[in-house]
């Protein structure tokens, strides 16, 4: 058993390919022999790195990824295990990292995950009690207890973006997240799927213009009608399908024979255009019934990837109105992006919110403040009164029920999401960037509610303090605080931000990058 992905996706002179494959629900039969099946042959093929394997796709449940991949490892091929921060909390998370480790597979892409969904007796509880940056940084703390314990080789942890986005505050909080994800401990990066060829430029020019280099995989699928179908009308997270494509992945299914070799000339065409723009390799998806398909896209890239610009008008289907990062799509690198040139609309109400609260986070939650020596003092005597948590929470719980709909953690991230909770106002509770399941700035999970993310990019951009949701890493929340006085869990130093918590102290030595 060899692990050849780190080698293959950090080698700038080789093109990387991975496969994903997608397990169902049956533990043995039919299902897991063709995905086995199709691991097998790609190892013969010897032209695929690493099979990734989906974890619970679309939160629907499905074959552990981790006894599959495991299998799949034995017969020599390098394995891609995706690790979602839905079903399970920080420690169930710790002791999964712990048995892949144990395993040998220790490639992980990490992901938020799409939203809970339906599982025995009806819908499952989502739990994202941490995002996908946070488990950046837990299997980078586990990485430092493997090399600690013996063992060389730690978690080679990668991470996904989608530059697929229709509105600038989306695609901020994409690229700014991106910047956190790294900062954390990223390798490698899977772009969610779309057919936009100035959107993929889009993202390396993005890792240029804030100095990463992270070695980068865009998605290619075999599509079909009824794949094609589904992603146009919203239904997975990240990925676009237009209209205009719709209709013309429709017209070439007319005749089925025809269909499928246009869906293999579009992902070979693809994956030639990817590696013309200088993407470090292709992430395979919609190979469900054997590896032929996945063969001959590879065997005609390879035809024809000296002609790559001849098919960037293959890849022209912009979201209408949606907006890009860099003025022309023939810019170049150097250019600087446009975030904030031209800040989104904001109501008068939302600037005169985020104007107070800003200053009076700063007055009286500042612990750079000069007042801030003066405000412990005050506030110790109340911590020490029997009834203080009780009279602090009557003080403090009706103005930020009112304004913040607050859910009583005692761990506030107010600060961090423009002034916007992400307790009561993000659905998988992310306190370090996006989810990549909103579209054209709505909730994934409440299509009725703007994403708060992007909220908070309007509100930012608007006073000049956008480039503070890139910088550095936010920790999680804390939850032996819940149901008490956040106000004095922060002067009394227990909070999130405390000078004792091991992943603050982590994340003030992470710089990030600006936008």
């Amino acid at each position: 058993m060899i692990r050849i992905f780190p080698h293959d996706i950090t080698n700038p002179d080789h093109f990387t390919v991975t496969l994903e494959l997608v397990p169902g629900r049956e533990a043995s039969g039919r299902g897991v022999d063709t995905v086995m099946g199709i691991a097998r042959d790609a190892f013969r093929d010897g032209r695929v790195s690493a099979v990734s394997i989906t974890d619970n796709p679309g939160g629907n449940p499905s074959l552990s990824p981790d006894v599959l991949g495991y299998n799949i490892f034995e017969l020599g091929m390098d394995v891609i295990v995706h690790f979602t921060c839905r079903d399970t909390n920080r420690v169930g998370m710790e002791s999964r990292a712990l048995q892949l480790a144990m395993m040998g597979m220790k490639n992980i892409l990490a992901l938020n995950g799409d939203y809970a969904g339906k599982g025995f007796g009806g819908q499952g509880a989502p739990v994202f009690d941490i995002d996908s940056v946070h488990l950046q940084m837990l299997l980078g703390f586990l990485s430092e207890r493997l090399n600690a314990s013996g063992d060389p080789e730690g978690f080679f942890t990668g991470c996904a973006v989608s530059p697929f986005k229709s509105t600038e505050g989306e695609c901020f909080a994409q690229y700014a997240k991106l910047c956190r994800k790294a900062a954390a401990g990223a390798k490698f990066v899977i772009t969610q799927l779309g057919y936009d060829a100035r959107k993929f430029k889009e993202l390396l020019q993005i890792q240029k213009a804030v100095g990463l280099s992270l070695p980068t995989l865009g998605s290619v699928y075999v599509l079909n009608p009824k794949v094609a179908g589904i992603i146009n009308s919203g239904k997975v997270p990240g990925a676009v399908v237009t209209d205009a494509l719709y209709k013309r992945v429709k017209d070439e299914w007319s005749d089925k024979a025809t269909g499928r070799r246009a869906a293999i000339e579009r992902a070979a065409r693809l994956t030639a255009v990817l590696r013309g723009l200088g993407y470090s390799g292709i992430h395979i998806g919609g190979i469900h019934r054997g590896f032929d398909t996945a063969g001959r896209i590879l065997d005609r890239f390879e035809q024809i990837q000296s002609h790559w610009k001849d098919f960037l008008t293959d890849f022209d289907f912009p979201q209408p109105g949606g907006f890009y990062a860099f003025p022309s799509p023939d810019g170049q690198a150097e250019e600087a992006p446009l975030f904030g040139k031209k800040p989104p609309g904001v109501g008068l109400l939302e600037r005169i919110r985020y104007s107070l609260l800003r200053r009076t986070h700063d007055l009286f939650f500042n612990a750079s403040h000069p007042l801030a020596p003066l405000y412990r003092k005050m506030f110790k005597p109340v911590d020490r009164m029997p009834a203080g948590g009780l009279v602090m929470r009557l003080v403090e719980d009706l103005p930020k029920r009112a304004i913040l709909d607050c859910r009583k953690c005692g761990d506030c991230a107010i600060q961090h999401v423009g002034f916007l909770c992400p307790e009561s106002q993000c659905a998988k509770h992310i306190r370090n960037g996006a989810c990549g399941g909103s579209r054209n700035g709505r909730c994934e999970v409440y299509p009725d509610r703007p994403c708060v993310w992007d909220r908070a990019y309007k509100r930012m951009a608007n006073a000049k303090t956008s480039e503070q949701l890139s910088e550095g890493c936010v920790p999680p929340r804390m939850w032996e605080l819940n149901e008490t006085s956040s106000w004095l869990n922060f002067h009394m130093q227990r909070d999130h931000q405390g000078p004792t918590n091991e992943i603050a102290q982590r994340c003030c030595r992470i710089h990030g990058c600006k936008l």
